[in-house]
């Protein structure tokens, strides 16, 4: 088998469904197993999976074991020499795939790699990071980055400057779509279970680097995600998963001192958020369901970080 492609659903039917349309109709050149592993999900996606696709491998969980330890599952069940984890909400697009394990086979250094990633409008999304730092996590609380845009002094983990238009090595790449090498998952091993949603990507990259295997962008092959398919469910529950994703990856890999900083650095950009969402409530009657929605997560996540915790392990 050339390639395993995972993918982990939760509630995510329509979107399901059209990324496992953009695999099956898509001729490959390639042996090709497809895996999802279903997180629960209560709005019939397991069900249209077995109906309408058949030859997919379909794993159901009985409960949402979240995305890092059902990935795992699926990897778990996998042959391929190239292990793909995709997102329920990305469309793969033509030859994608088989683009990619060209470039892996012509570059046996590179143990993970990704397509230029796309918004449904076809604009693009930055899918490379640098590694987090105070710095500029500091920029993006503080609306920095906006002040000086196209600065890279003051820019946040997202390369916003970069346009993905060439081969690039990056810190890391957004977990929505990998191609993992089988020899490096055996030495750099399986995603972090103790993320649950959320920086798992951030931890395997850094592992990956650890290990010796290069991460890197190759923008020839191209996919579209949608975004927040799962997370538009409970958007407030998925804020405070992303916050404590962050504060476990600082925990993991940084010093008591670092640790402070990231959790001051949160509460402080949350806080500006809750006061100019509070400030726009004053000035217009109605501010709209965006700025109540900016204004519930802030306070819940701020809620989270006073608490002395950051979100409940599902």
């Amino acid at each position: 088998m050339d390639i395993s492609v995972i993918i982990v659903s939760w509630n995510a039917k329509r979107y399901l469904r059209e990324c496992l349309e953009s695999l099956t109709q898509t001729p490959s050149l390639l042996t090709l197993e497809v895996i999802v592993v279903d997180n629960a999900s209560t709005d019939g996606s397991p069900e249209m999976v077995a109906a309408e696709f058949p030859e997919v491998r379909l794993i159901r969980n009985d409960q949402n074991l979240g995305f890092a330890r059902a990935n795992n599952i699926g990897i778990s069940q996998s042959t391929g020499r190239y292990v793909s984890l995709i997102n329920s909400d990305v469309v793969v697009q033509p030859n994608c795939l088989d683009l990619l394990v060209k470039y892996m086979d012509e570059h046996p250094l590179v143990g993970l790699t990704g397509p230029k990633i796309l918004n449904g409008d076809r604009t693009l999304q930055s899918s490379c990071r640098e590694f987090p730092s105070l710095w500029n996590n500091f920029c993006e609380a503080s609306g920095l980055f906006r002040l000086f845009p196209g600065s890279s002094f003051f820019s946040t983990e997202h390369m916003l400057c970069f346009p993905h238009d060439r081969v690039i090595d990056c810190d890391v790449l957004v977990g929505c779509f990998w191609m993992m090498r089988r020899e490096a998952l055996e030495t750099v091993g399986l995603l972090d279970e103790d993320f649950f949603i959320y920086a798992e990507d951030l931890d395997w990259c850094r592992r990956c680097w650890n290990a010796g295997w290069h991460v890197n962008l190759f923008p020839e092959a191209q996919a579209v995600h949608y975004r927040a398919a799962s997370s538009a469910n409970d958007p407030a529950r998925f804020a405070i998963e992303r916050q404590r994703a962050v504060l476990h990856y600082w925990e993991k890999y940084h010093t008591w001192a670092g640790r402070f900083g990231i959790r001051a650095i949160l509460l402080g950009g949350y806080f500006l958020r809750y006061l100019l969402s509070v400030l726009s409530r004053q000035v217009q009657s109605a501010a709209g369901k965006e700025n109540d929605k900016r204004l519930l997560l802030s306070r819940a996540c701020m809620e989270a970080l006073l608490s002395g915790g950051s979100a409940r392990k599902a």
